[in-house]
């Protein structure tokens, strides 16, 4: 004998208030939220977790904005890395993998810290949204199919890859894993890789660019030197991207100061049979190359970049590629303006302004020596806080007003110097004063 209920009165939302339909409403709330945490849970597993984030904070939440996650290995150990965004300041913890998914379930619940949860993945995206009355909502985005070449052109076009995923050596570097599919922990890492590429790209057509001539009339190789290549993911992807995509000979050498760095990359490279790639153990105040026609240096640590900068000036580089990182040498040195003190008495403006009159110092001096340069933002902050970089094309010819052009450079140079009382700025002591009134060669 069933059980009888009373018949469906819709309430003022539109939704049933009878047990049957409450009961039914329940179920398929609870379906949605488990089906979100088995997403979650999958995509941990299978390494397609690109980040979580847990966001419109309740009550229970105090003063957290929000809290995000992603998966990282620590100690050889998979590891949910939660950071704790609060108004004042940012926590991380890294609970093992099933203690931080526990974690979040509890914090997205009906009673949790939070009541929104948004998944990324390299799939697509989830989102999961639980109203104030206790009701749950469920989103699924796929990710767009990838194809080989865009279609369409202007804001429709499909964003380009300079380098592909399947390129071995990026298994080797552990930015893939054994399918060469991309390892979560390493997206950040992969996209100022493409950035960096496409950068580079795009200096080779502004430079117009060739291979230079033998005395036979055939190519050179392309001369690249990395200093302080780190892991070498940029080194490894500068010599694909001239050998693949170019389709020229390239002779590309990373420089790194820590020898456990240069065996790693090393064996990599002769694994792969990558020829003209090498890793060496020296510094930017020790290696001379013999020929440059492209200089990296990126996040070399203070004067270490004007040393770059001035290798690749007196080698006559055509490009010159510098994320630069601290800035010790300027900031001891400047006396504030007086109309200036109020805004730098904070030590946070004062860094600022510290690195903003150094970098661009570097750049007018750069510009003083016969090179295009810009100054722009490498990849958003929220991928790296170190994110300048200071691009340099050589002029393939001088300027129709090239001395004077010079000039009135050096003339600004010495005016920065002045209004801030600086003495001496490392790159300007490094390189020769007469050079700024050579013509542009290569």
């Amino acid at each position: 004998m069933s059980a009888a209920f009373p018949p469906s009165v819709p309430s003022s939302d539109g939704s049933s208030d009878t047990p049957l339909a409450s009961q039914r409403q329940a179920l398929a709330d609870l379906a949605r939220r488990e089906r979100f945490f088995e997403v979650l849970a999958r995509s941990v597993a299978d390494q397609s977790c690109i980040k979580l984030v847990l966001a419109k904070p309740r009550a229970a939440a105090g003063d957290w904005l929000k809290l995000s996650a992603r998966v990282i290995v620590l100690r050889g150990e998979p590891c949910l890395s939660l950071v704790y965004h609060h108004k004042t300041r940012d926590i991380t913890k890294n609970p093992p993998i099933a203690e931080g998914l526990a974690g979040v379930r509890e914090w997205l619940s009906e009673t949790g810290a939070f009541s929104h949860g948004h998944l990324f993945t390299t799939e697509g995206e989830w989102q999961l949204m639980i109203s104030k009355r206790g009701k749950i909502g469920l989103t699924h985005t796929a990710a767009a199919a990838p194809t080989e070449a865009p279609a369409a052109t202007g804001h429709d076009r499909a964003k380009r890859r300079f380098l592909s995923l399947d390129a071995p050596f990026l298994q080797d570097l552990g930015v893939t894993d054994e399918r060469q599919r991309l390892v979560p922990a390493m997206a950040r890492k992969w996209k100022q890789i493409n950035k960096f590429v496409e950068v580079l790209d795009h200096a080779l057509d502004e430079a117009r660019f060739t291979p230079p001539l033998t005395a036979q009339g055939t190519p050179s190789p392309v001369t690249v030197v990395d200093f302080g290549a780190g892991k070498g993911y940029l080194t490894f992807a500068t010599h694909h991207h001239l050998t693949h995509t170019r389709g020229w000979q390239a002779e590309v050498s990373g420089v790194e100061l820590r020898e456990d760095l240069v065996t790693l990359c090393e064996a990599a490279a002769r694994r792969r049979q990558l020829d003209g790639l090498h890793f060496v153990c020296g510094d930017v105040r020790s290696h001379v190359p013999a020929r440059l026609d492209v200089m990296i240096a990126l996040h070399a640590c203070d004067t270490a970049t004007d040393f770059a900068l001035a290798i690749g000036v007196k080698a006559g580089a055509a490009i010159i590629l510098s994320a630069p990182c601290c800035h010790k040498q300027i900031r001891p040195q400047m006396h504030l303006p007086e109309v200036l003190r109020p805004m730098l008495q904070h030590g946070i403006h004062l860094g600022q302004q510290a690195e903003m009159v150094t970098d661009s110092l570097r750049a007018l001096l750069l510009e003083a020596h016969g090179y295009d340069t810009q100054v722009f933002e490498f990849v958003a902050l929220e991928h790296t806080s170190k994110n300048k970089m200071i691009l340099a094309i050589r002029r393939p010819r001088p300027r129709h007003d090239e001395a004077a052009h010079r000039a009135q450079v050096r003339a600004q140079v010495a005016q920065i110097k002045a209004f801030y009382g600086l003495q001496e700025h490392c790159l300007e002591t490094l390189l020769p004063a007469d050079a700024g009134n050579a013509p542009a060669t290569r």
